[in-house]
């Protein structure tokens, strides 16, 4: 990195001394100026040359970091192993079944003696306090990591039995920031299933309700999008990222904190989307607003990498256990937000209504002198 603005700084300081020891040389008639001026204009184009060598030193420098980068991306050996001999997946049903689940980084314990079943079709709110064990749950149900302790179970078979990108590819994932890449909107439906056909890729969008903002684009399905949708807004990348999950048809469907990041309009756009989603899939939903999770099946209360608590959302209520702590928790934060906009609303007014005042005073002022 210091490469280049060496090579400039040399540059400045050899024009400066060429400048310097020739204006010296021409007032003692030893060279003429135009001898002085040639110099310099040889000089200047060496230097040229030399400028253009450290640029290209810069690149190959910076292309050679990319390099590494990728290269240790591509040997990386993953910390899940493959089985000596995987269970070939058949068609899954979708029952989950987890039993004395426990997981540590290092020595510190995150989750500890959970056991969780999910039945087939059914749809799961997993809540808690922030570092109550929700992602993690999540991350070991898509074996990102294995269990400590314990195991979990897909269809009566423990899921490190089984091939990881066969078991994978019967996961769909739905995040708060979903990942798009540079390319069409057809390909970044189409990711994750490949021979998708236009048609598929179109009945996807319809049902994520992402058709209709899709065909106002200039190119339509062949419109480019940035890096990580980069020309989309946040509503609209989660309708493709929802599309792209309902094109691989997963049976075990998981939502991170799926309308999180986006105003109440397109919230209730991106529900209706996650409602065609979630019908006949196992699914298991993480929300920060608890509101959102009312149509769930059962909540499941984690505390401290337990599950503290499991029922409707009715049940939970009338209980006043731990779920009816955080509800009534985040209702009294809502209210106390909508109290602060209304105070502020106040002031403005009061404000505005000061102004009229001093305003209309003015002219009456102006209009008796």
């Amino acid at each position: 990195s210091l490469f280049t603005p060496t090579v400039s700084l040399l540059t400045e300081v050899g024009l400066l001394v060429v400048w310097a020891f020739g204006i010296w040389l021409v007032s003692r008639q030893e060279i003429t100026v135009g001898v002085l001026t040639a110099f310099i204009a040889y000089i200047g184009r060496f230097y040229g040359r030399l400028d253009s060598m450290s640029r290209i030193v810069s690149v190959t420098q910076k292309a050679a970091a990319g390099a590494k980068r990728i290269f240790d991306i591509l040997d990386h050996v993953s910390n899940v192993p493959e089985p000596a001999q995987p269970v070939k997946i058949g068609a899954l049903a979708g029952r989950i079944e987890m039993r004395g689940l426990g997981f540590r980084y290092g020595n510190r314990s995150v989750i500890r003696g959970l056991d969780l079943q999910i039945q087939p079709g059914e749809m799961i709110g997993l809540v808690g306090h922030s570092g109550s064990g929700k992602s993690t749950l999540v991350n070991l149900l898509c074996r990102f990591y294995d269990v400590s302790d314990g195991a979990i179970l897909v269809d009566g078979t423990d899921i490190r039995r089984f091939a990881v990108a066969d078991y994978r590819r019967n996961i769909g994932l739905v995040l708060q920031e979903p990942f798009l890449f540079f390319g069409t909107i057809a390909e970044n439906i189409a990711y994750g299933k490949s021979g998708a056909t236009r048609a598929d890729i179109v009945a996807a969008a319809r049902a994520a309700h992402a058709h209709e903002f899709i065909l106002r684009l200039p190119q339509g399905y062949d419109s480019l999008v940035g890096e990580r949708g980069q020309g989309l807004s946040g509503g609209e990348r989660q309708r493709i990222s929802i599309a792209r999950a309902l094109l691989i048809d997963p049976r075990i469907l998981i939502l991170d904190e799926a309308t999180s990041s986006v105003d109440t309009e397109t919230e209730k756009e991106i529900q209706h989307a996650l409602d065609n989603l979630v019908q006949g899939r196992t699914t298991i939903a993480i929300a920060h607003r608890l509101s959102t999770l009312r149509k769930a099946d059962r909540l499941v209360v984690m505390d401290r990498g337990q599950v503290v608590e499991v029922g409707p959302h009715d049940e939970l209520m009338a209980r006043q256990g731990a779920y009816w702590r955080l509800y009534q928790a985040q209702a009294r934060q809502v209210d106390s937000d909508g109290a602060d906009s209304d105070i502020e609303a106040g002031h403005i007014a009061v404000a505005t209504a000061q102004l009229a005042h001093v305003a209309q005073h003015a002219a009456q002022q102006a209009g008796n002198p």
